[in-house]
């Protein structure tokens, strides 16, 4: 019987505990977006920005007309 006036006010104070870890981690937005970063691991970085530049024309090269030597 001695034992619960030790392990009852442990278990509560563990208790009280894990709701305010839980209340601080969704305040913190850790639960705000749960599908983006198991999906972020899949996909590779580096690669589609280098074939994107390489395929796409830059912004200048679509707008200026080509320059010729003749035309100073």
């Amino acid at each position: 019987m001695s034992v619960l006036f030790i392990a009852l006010p442990l278990a509560l104070l563990l208790g009280a505990g894990g709701m305010f870890a839980c209340i601080m981690c969704i305040r913190g937005g850790q639960y705000d977006d749960l599908e983006s970063p198991a999906v972020r691991i899949l996909i590779d970085e580096d690669s589609p920005p280098r074939a994107r530049q390489a395929s796409e024309p830059s912004a200048d090269q679509a707008t200026d007309p080509p320059q010729t030597s003749q035309g100073r």
